[in-house]
């Protein structure tokens, strides 16, 4: 198995893959690489942005000479399949190689060259995007470790995360957070409902909310900026997001949770009252690991008795494209 990460994070997605059994043989920037003969059935993954299942190794001088190894694995592969829809077919590289990019597209576009000529209906049906959302595909995935080597799959898992396209209105980066985590959950807030932001300044995921026709209630004791600022679905509530609560009877659709503050604290005084409570239906929250050991964290709170694991469902752990020191916890809670 091949496995992407966000690059810098390798260690952490080795030290969490070590938790079900097996570890890298290989590894460079943004990607590790199992053993071929290794069965291990690996989990989910936090901080795998994909899996790509049973690589091929190929090895070659030229662009050409790699397009043309890419192509025949590709049609003994799919010798007796159908292509009746769009397929993915991805051409991925390893950080930190000057000029990788550019060998890949052009070991891309000699290959698309040979397969138009051979299949011109199945190369128009061919798509350079992800699947949107957690999914397991199946297409063509070539990953160039160098100039020479790359690896190639029929098969990828992917967690569901990808760059996200800003918004002049909103006030912060965290936007883009927030925005990355609908497409991981698979719903996003929509006209009508309710959302309550704890930890809301400058207000980039209230402003997410609003502009949906969400309700919102921002809490926060610093000010809001940008299109969350006199937002006429924001109300901004100048209080502790660790005392506010729901009022009696009241069950909020969304709860949002992007604070600066210890996951534990985080963790044991704000989002297990929320959840045990049933205060909210579903839930994006960010925890923060700069000082703390992320994968000992997931340990934790993903351990068999964990609030997580005993109230919610539909639970998915993600470090995001945009997060940095951080994951990102999305799920639905138990009625």
């Amino acid at each position: 198995m091949i496995l992407r990460c966000q690059p810098g994070f390798e260690l952490l997605l080795e030290n969490e893959l070590r938790l079900s059994g097996p570890g890298s043989v290989e590894q460079g920037e943004g990607w590790l690489r199992l053993a071929p003969d290794d069965k291990t059935v690996v989990p989910e993954l936090c901080f795998a942005h994909s899996v790509w299942l049973e690589p091929v190794e190929i090895n070659a001088e030229s662009v050409n000479a790699l397009a043309a190894k890419i192509a025949e694995y590709f049609f003994a592969s799919m010798r007796d399949e159908r292509f009746d829809g769009s397929w993915p077919l991805l051409f991925e590289t390893a950080g930190g190689l000057d000029g990788l990019g550019r060998r890949a597209d052009g070991v891309e576009k000699a290959f698309g060259e040979l397969l138009k000529k051979r299949m011109s209906r199945v190369a128009k049906l061919a798509m350079s995007e992800k699947p949107r959302g957690p999914a397991k595909a199946r297409g063509l995935f070539v990953f160039f470790a160098d100039f020479r080597r790359v690896f190639v799959s029929r098969t990828c898992v992917f967690g569901g995360q990808r760059r996200m396209a800003d918004d002049s209105q909103a006030p912060s980066r965290s936007y883009l957070k927030i925005e990355e985590a609908y497409v991981v959950l698979g719903r996003e807030p929509v006209e009508g409902e309710t959302v309550v932001d704890l930890g809301a300044a400058p207000g980039g995921w209230s402003y997410s909310a609003a502009k949906r026709g969400a309700r919102v209630i921002a809490v926060d004791n610093g000010p809001l900026k940008g299109g969350a600022l006199n937002h006429p679905l924001i109300e901004h509530r100048l209080e502790d997001a660790f005392a506010f609560r729901a009022a009696a009877g009241e069950v909020f659709d969304w709860l949002f949770c992007d604070l600066v503050e210890e996951p534990h604290h985080v963790m044991r005084n704000l989002i297990e009252p929320w959840l045990t409570q049933g205060w909210c239906r579903r839930f994006v929250i960010i925890l923060k690991f700069g000082r703390v050991d992320p994968v000992g964290l997931l340990q934790e709170i993903m351990a068999p008795g964990s609030v997580l694991m005993t109230r919610t469902s539909n639970l998915r752990l993600r470090h995001l494209y945009h997060n940095r020191e951080e994951f990102t916890v999305v799920g639905d809670v138990r009625a």
